[in-house]
């Protein structure tokens, strides 16, 4: 994983999650035909829902290392599942839901990559990938929201 020169690991994630909202905000014209990628269907909640628990599951791993502990597993069904609430139609309201969730999850981030320092980044505590190349792993939860792409 390269990271740009001029963009910090919190700038990663915060550009990652931009770039979902924008793409987001052309989903309330989507025609309730999931989009597919791979061998996965893709919805507007689906792809919101996916971004959300990737970044909550790293940010667990990350405050559990940071705490001296071993993560706990996730055991969510990722993407492989879609749910009837994914289903759903993608409304103004979910629109504004998925940028404040969303938003709030990338300032937490943002704040927590920011008061580490560079050792601690490429140094991580713990087993797994350093915390700089979590924060590079989570710009590629734009596959979610890119495997719909713009709607509009």
């Amino acid at each position: 994983m390269t990271e740009h020169p001029q963009h910090t690991p919190a700038q990663a994630v915060t550009r990652m999650v931009g770039h979902v909202l924008a793409l987001a905000e052309t989903w309330t014209a989507w025609d309730g035909k999931p989009a597919h990628a791979d061998d996965r269907a893709y919805t507007p909640n689906k792809a919101i829902r996916r971004v959300a628990d990737h970044l909550i599951d790293h940010l667990a791993e990350l405050e559990a290392r940071l705490a001296g502990e071993t993560p706990q597993p996730d055991h969510w069904h990722a993407s492989a599942t879609t749910t009837e609430a994914d289903l759903a139609p993608f409304t103004q309201e979910d629109l504004d839901e998925a940028r404040s969730r969303l938003t709030r999850l990338a300032r937490i981030w943002a704040n927590r990559l920011d008061s580490l320092t560079e050792h601690d980044l490429d140094h991580s505590p713990g087993e797994g990938w350093t915390f700089r190349e979590l924060a590079l792993h989570l710009k590629e939860s734009t596959y979610y929201a890119d495997a719909l792409g713009d709607l509009s």
